[in-house]
């Protein structure tokens, strides 16, 4: 196994870890699989901390993949809590407002989402990574600046949207959703919920599918380290 060489590896990102902290635990297993070489390991499409599921890491020369691993069609289920939002459409933060309810039912939400599917404009969120005047939109958020965040819509594709389940005693309704690279979910949840003419946050999210990477098939960083424990490791590249 040759991981100077590139490889590509699916990992299973836990609850509360951020992206580049799994990114830099793959690098110090790898070093110290490697005898202290060191290698460089990046990953194709960031996970927020509160999300879980698949994210792809590359290796080596194999990092000058991750453009064209990005590029791969994602899957998601999400769950989303009616009636209230949040400052970052998710659990990172308190609810700030609360909406009406009364008039939800599992029909109106059924006629709602198809308006999601297909081409569509999509405002990210200002907890996102973003760039605005060359800060990330998030750094701004959190250090109090966020009237300061204007950020543009940008294009993007949904091409499947389902609802798996419908929970309208506790406001609560879970989607399955194939999109394209560069959607935020939580902009998703913030937009089905005003769509209803009410509020809305992810209360749970977790990436199944990157392109033909599932998380079925993906590593945790324990079993990763496991199996990295029993691989015949090369340490220089071939001449």
């Amino acid at each position: 196994m040759n991981f100077l060489l590139g490889q590509v590896l699916a990992f299973d990102k836990p609850y509360g870890m951020t992206s580049f902290q799994l990114v830099a635990k793959v690098r110090w297993l790898l070093t110290r699989a490697m005898g202290g070489r060191k290698i460089k390991v990046g990953h194709a499409g960031t996970l927020d901390p509160l999300a879980t599921g698949v994210m792809v890491v590359c290796t080596g020369r194999a990092t000058k993949r991750i453009e064209q691993l990005q590029a791969g069609v994602k899957e998601y289920v999400a769950t989303l809590k009616l009636g209230a939002t949040t400052p970052s459409f998710d659990l990172e933060h308190p609810v700030d407002r609360t909406f009406p309810t009364a008039h939800l039912t599992e029909e109106l939400v059924r006629a709602t989402l198809p308006r999601f599917i297909g081409e569509i404009m999509q405002v990210p969120p200002v907890y996102s990574a973003c760039k605005v005047n060359g800060a990330r939109a998030y750094d701004l958020a959190r250090s109090g600046k966020a009237e300061e965040v204007e950020l543009k819509a940008k294009p993007l594709r949904i091409d499947e949207l389902e609802l798996t389940d419908c929970n309208l005693v506790d406001n609560e309704i879970t989607i399955r959703v194939v999109c394209s690279k560069g959607t935020y979910i939580r902009a998703l949840a913030r937009d089905i919920g005003e769509a209803l003419h009410t509020g809305a946050h992810l209360t749970a999210l977790r990436r199944t599918r990157v392109g033909d990477y599932v998380a079925e098939k993906c590593f945790t960083l324990e079993t990763f380290e496991t199996w990295l424990a029993e691989q015949s490791i090369e340490t220089d590249l071939p001449c």
